[in-house]
């Protein structure tokens, strides 16, 4: 599975962004898709996930304002950000998950900057 990240940059506090990621490869093994964050000395955090079933769940500090959706037909995988916060800086990276066996994948990371 190979996963392609794109859409980050840089914007304003209060702004939004919207991040893709496209999975190629043997994707009906995957079991979910999400977002994971890391910033400068801090370690990488959970943003948001969705199941092969379409379960979502958000990291408490995105809840409200993050939305992760799926395009089955393009295989992709969108993170909806919006009132942004400086704290959201970070670089996001596209990660899947495959069960059995257990096996992670993961994007190249693909900057965030809020300015305040």
């Amino acid at each position: 599975v190979q996963l392609q990240a794109s859409g980050g940059g840089l914007v304003q506090a209060g702004g939004s962004l919207r991040l893709s990621c496209a999975a190629s490869g043997s994707i009906f093994s995957i079991n979910a898709l999400d977002w994971y964050r890391q910033a400068p000395g801090k370690q990488r955090e959970l943003v948001a996930i969705i199941t092969r079933g379409g379960v979502t769940n958000y990291g408490d500090s995105v809840k409200g304002r993050f939305t992760i959706s799926r395009d089955n037909a393009q295989n992709t995988v969108h993170l909806q950000m919006n009132s942004l916060k400086p704290e959201d800086t970070a670089v996001y990276y596209c990660h899947a998950v495959r069960l059995l066996p257990r096996y992670d994948y993961w994007g190249q990371g693909t900057q965030v900057t809020v300015s305040s």
